[in-house]
């Protein structure tokens, strides 16, 4: 009988708050914005085929499909401020995710991608 009582209390600890995310999603005017500070990487990690359509200049294209993407990520300087975009923001925030593990610090993800950006 204690058992049982014991499992009916409520318990009143408040729950923990959802783990932050380690980089910012933001809008093509702040993306913008970002671009023009100092020591910034604008990284385009959509496939040869969709960069041919089009980039950011200036972006640096790393596939995010190359089997040595990771690699390549992790190698980067993680003191810099990195600008990540793809086509409609998946991969870059899948990006963004696997950069701030490496330990990235200042990571900034495109809203809605190239796609956002050619629509402004």
């Amino acid at each position: 009988m204690l058992l049982v009582e014991a499992c009916g209390q409520a318990n009143t600890a408040p729950a923990s708050p959802p783990p932050a995310t380690a980089y910012s999603n933001v809008s093509v005017d702040e993306f913008r914005q970002r671009m023009g500070e100092e020591d910034v990487v604008l990284l385009d990690v959509r496939t040869p085929g969709e960069v041919s359509q089009g980039k950011i200049p200036g972006a640096v294209e790393m596939d995010f499909r190359d089997p040595d993407f990771r690699q390549r990520i992790e190698s980067l300087d993680k003191d810099r401020t990195y600008l990540v975009y793809c086509a409609v923001g998946g991969r870059s925030s899948q990006t963004c995710e696997m950069m701030s593990e490496a330990g990235f610090a200042r990571l900034y993800n495109l809203e809605g991608g190239y796609t956002a950006w050619k629509g402004r």
